[in-house]
Parts: C-alpha cells; sequence; structure tokens
C-alpha cells in the first residue's frame, strides 16, 4: 500500500515542479503546440517592441534564477519570485515548491535555457511579449534533500516551452504563464 502511495506522490511531484520550473501553466500532456512564427513578418520591429522584447526575456531569465533558486532552498516564498512572477504562473510554481518541500526534496543542477521573442503586442490590453525557449533539463535533477538520491522518475528532458510576459500597471514586465512542450523536443 505505501508503495502506491509512493508511487503516486512521486508522479505528481514530477509533474508539478517540472511544469512550474519549466514555465508551465497547464500540465504538459494537455497543452497544444506552440502557434508558429509569421514566416510573411518581415518588418523591422518599433524601438519599443525590441525594448519591451528586452525586457521580457530580462523577466523570464529572473524568473528560470529565482526559481532555480527557491526549488534549490525548499522556499516558495523566495523573494525574488514575486519579482519576475505575476499570477497565475507565481501561485503555481509556490505549490509545487511548497509539494516538493513538504515531501523533502528539492532541485539541484544546471536547467539552460534558449529564449526568444516571438511576438509583440504593445497594442493589446495588457500588452504581452510571447517567448519561446528551448529549455534543457537533463542537468537539473529532483533530489531528496537527506541523502540527495534522485527522486524516481524525475529525469529531465530537453524540449519546446513557451511563455507569456505581459506589463502591469507598475511597468513591470512579469512572467505569468507559460507552458512546457514536453512532447517536442527541440
Amino acid at each position: 500500500m505505501r508503495t502506491g502511495r509512493s508511487r503516486h506522490w512521486t508522479s505528481c511531484l514530477v509533474v508539478a515542479v517540472v511544469a512550474a520550473l519549466a514555465g508551465c501553466a497547464d500540465p504538459p500532456e494537455t497543452t497544444s503546440a506552440p502557434a508558429p512564427r509569421p514566416a510573411s513578418d518581415d518588418r523591422t520591429p518599433t524601438e519599443a517592441e525590441q525594448a519591451a522584447g528586452r525586457a521580457a526575456l530580462a523577466a523570464y531569465a529572473g524568473y528560470l534564477e529565482a526559481s532555480r533558486e527557491a526549488s534549490r532552498d525548499s522556499d516558495p516564498r523566495h523573494p525574488k519570485l514575486t519579482r519576475f512572477l505575476g499570477d497565475p504562473l507565481l501561485t503555481r510554481v509556490r505549490v509545487a515548491i511548497d509539494d516538493a518541500r513538504r515531501h523533502g526534496a528539492i532541485r539541484t543542477g544546471t536547467l539552460k535555457s534558449e529564449p526568444s521573442v516571438t511576438s509583440v503586442s504593445l497594442d493589446g490590453d495588457p500588452p504581452t511579449v510571447e517567448i519561446q525557449d528551448c529549455l534543457d533539463a537533463t542537468g537539473y535533477r529532483l533530489v531528496y534533500r537527506k541523502d540527495n538520491r534522485v527522486v524516481p522518475g524525475s529525469a529531465g528532458t530537453r524540449h519546446l516551452a513557451t511563455a507569456t510576459a505581459t506589463r502591469y500597471p507598475d511597468g513591470r514586465w512579469l512572467i505569468n504563464s507559460g507552458a512546457a512542450h514536453e512532447d517536442q523536443p527541440c
């Protein structure tokens, strides 16, 4: 009986933590493929669009770093999370980190990222920037804190991830949604 619970916990934890740290807003199996980049968009981005893209990529990099720090420290209230994340993604990341903490697991290793801006919408309310990333989580491990044993079934992959950065009324760009497309290697 205990083995069944252990497997269930491990499966839930792996999905929750990988999903949250890969920028997921939905479980990987329920996400659809990202929209392809329009091939016909040959226009040069405006200075405002370029600045928005740079700000969004900075927020995305900050989000990944804050998530790694919070996961390494088992701290769902890590102060850097709110600097780079907005809801609903902020809450999902916190829940995943807290779930891992309650089960004695932390993240260690390296998460590699190759993000790029796929679209900028400054006319929307609110303005948004779409980001596509090739996340390499093969060196990013979920381990038990007490003995550094790898949590079974928690092997990372190299896969496509998408995220949305939104400009909030105070002018900050925050990552507030995303998805891991683990069925799409990159």
